[in-house]
Formats: C-alpha cells, structure tokens, sequence
C-alpha cells in the first residue's frame, strides 16, 4: 500500500471573506492510496491555518515513516489510530487518509460511500449556500445569483451586519442561517440574537470566541434562535463540554479527522439531545461528496464549499433541489474531471 499527497490548488470564482480572512485560491491536497493490484483511494484535505494547518503541513504529514509498514487498508481502526497517534493536530491530514481508505474500501466491495455506512441516499439535506463577506452591491449580487437555493448562509462579524442582511432580504425570502464565525462580544451577540429572531433567521452559528463557552451557554439559555457550535466543536470530547453550551454542533470531515471521528461526533451529539449540521471548508467536489454521504444523520446540512469555486476539478456529484445526490458509483464516487488528474495536477 502506497500513501502519496499531492497539491490540489482551487481557484475561486469570487474573493471569499470571514470575519477574519479573505482568499482568492484554497490550497488543498489530494491523498492517494494505492494497493498493490492497482486500486486507488483518493481524499481530499481541506486544511485552515486558523487550526494550524496547510497544504504543506499534509504532504509532510503524508510522508511519516509510520505508512511504510501499512499494508492492509481494511484495518481502518488500527491505521487511524496509529496515524492519529503520529500526526497530533493534523486532523485535515488524517481526514484526507480516512476519506481515502473509505474510497478504496468502497471500491473494493464494490458499493457506494452511503451504503458501506449504512445509510438511506434518499435522506439528505437540503444544502445552504453561503454569501460571505464583500461590498453591499456585491452581496445583492451574490443573492440575485443564489435564486435556486432554498437556503442561504450568510457571514456577518462586522460593524455593517444589519445593512448586509438588510440587502439580502430585499431580494430573497427564503431562510437565512447566520454565522459570525466568532467575531461578536457578548453583548452584541445578545442584541443581534433579538434581532435576528425579527428577522426570521433560522438558526446562528458560533457568535462567541470558541473558548467562551460560559458565554455560550448564557446565550443558548435566552436565545429563541439554535445557536450552532463550528470553531468550538472539533473533536468528540469538544462535544461533550459543550453540552449544555449550544444547540448543536457543525461536524466538518476536515476539522475533526474525518468520516469515523464525524461519525463519533454525530452519536455522542445525538445522546445529549444535540443538534447536528454537517459542515465543509472550501473543497473540491470529493470532500463535499464524502461529507454529503454522512449528511442523513444529519438536521442540516451546509455541503457548497465546491459551489465557489471557479472550476471543480472532479465531477459526478449533482444538486437537486437544493439536495446533493449521492453518487450511486464505488467508494466516495466522483472521478477526475476532464483535463485533471487523480494526482492534483492539471495535464
């Protein structure tokens, strides 16, 4: 079994800004995973350096000395487990490698990703479509375009927020889910919450520091609203502390590992009566694919980080009616797109 990583560059089609950044191109990796007969794997990892992480942080992690003596990609829990153990932080890498060996799994048995978990392709979630930060003609713009998708996610976390949702409404009604990305004091997230409740918001996502979880706690007890951990809910024990401190949480494959740690967000969020969002970064069509094969267990889901960008570099995923429809082919199931390869690079 051979593990390579390669550089997986992602123009986008429009500068993408938070509250604390801004990109014009996401640096991802691909992982491949190779077994002797000539079956490939493929994952995508999606690192932040707000999490310490990078592109060129994954293809070092990638090249560990540990994957020289793995030889059998079904011992999944024993791989990860020792992957995890010689790669601390590095979630984005091991999510990459979890996703890949899902993918040659998959192939393997000859199944899609959804079936290996046992579970129903007909239940995902309808899709938000994020509008991030930018000027107020732009973000009218961006609604304007965003006319088919039944729900929109939009970035606040500055001193225009009323004027940025004010904007959006003039031109859509449809639900709107906000996110700060932890950039409100407490004292303003308390009198956004009444106002967002005024104006129909559907849920908000991490409006305190992620370490400020007695803030979060004192606003889940007066807020009407869901309000959703992101930055703080990392890991299966971050969920535990925040019981009590949020509604839910939103799982992303890239920052908590991925499929097998999701899935154990998922169950330990479901035994504390926990809502549950699955989440992206900006990624390619595989990373959305693998995350929508998980978004059934799933209240919301949050899949359209391939959406922005200005070519995706795989293919065989499709949006109806806001709904991702899950590739019915092995594994993950999409293939390189025309003009791509399986190893990052264009030819």
């Amino acid at each position: 079994m051979t593990i390579t990583a390669s550089l997986l560059s992602l123009p986008l089609r429009d500068t993408f800004r938070i509250a604390r950044e801004s990109s014009d191109v996401r640096q991802n990796a691909l992982v491949r995973l190779e077994t002797a007969d000539g079956l490939a794997g493929l994952g995508e990892a999606a690192p932040s350096l707000y999490y310490g992480q990078s592109a060129k942080t994954v293809m070092a992690a990638m090249a560990s000395p540990i994957f020289a003596s793995l030889d059998d990609p079904f011992l999944l829990e024993e791989l990860l487990s020792r992957a995890a153990a010689a790669l601390p932080g590095q979630r984005s890498a091991l999510s990459a490698l979890d996703m890949a060996l899902h993918d040659w799994m998959g192939q393997r048995l000859g199944v899609p990703l959804y079936r290996l978990l046992g579970l129903n392709p007909n239940c995902t979630r309808a899709t938000s479509y994020t509008i991030g930060l930018a000027s107020l003609n732009e973000i009218r713009r961006k609604a304007e375009e965003a006319a088919g998708f039944p729900i929109l996610k939009v970035k606040l976390g500055t001193d225009h927020d009323r004027a940025i949702l004010a904007t959006i409404r003039r031109v859509t009604s449809v639900p709107v889910r906000v996110d700060a990305n932890a950039a409100w004091s407490f004292e303003d997230a308390r009198m956004n919450l009444r106002w967002l409740q005024d104006e129909g918001v559907e849920l908000v996502e991490q409006p305190l520091p992620p370490g400020d979880l007695d803030g979060l706690r004192r606003l889940t007890e007066m807020s009407a609203l869901p309000i959703i951990a992101d930055e703080s809910a990392q890991t299966p024990e971050d969920v535990v502390r925040l019981r009590g401190c949020v509604h839910g949480v939103n799982i992303k494959l890239a920052k908590s590992g991925g499929l097998r740690e999701a899935l154990k967000m998922i169950h330990v969020a479901r035994a504390q009566s926990m809502k549950v969002m699955i989440g992206c970064m900006i990624e390619s069509s595989l990373g959305i694919a693998a995350a929508a094969h998980l978004s059934p267990l799933a209240d919301y889901a949050d899949l359209d980080g391939n959406l922005l960008l200005a070519e995706d570099p795989f293919t065989g995923l499709k949006l109806s009616g806001g709904r991702w429809v899950l590739p019915d082919r092995p594994g993950i199931g999409v293939v390189a797109r025309c003009g791509h390869d399986s190893s990052g690079g264009s030819r």
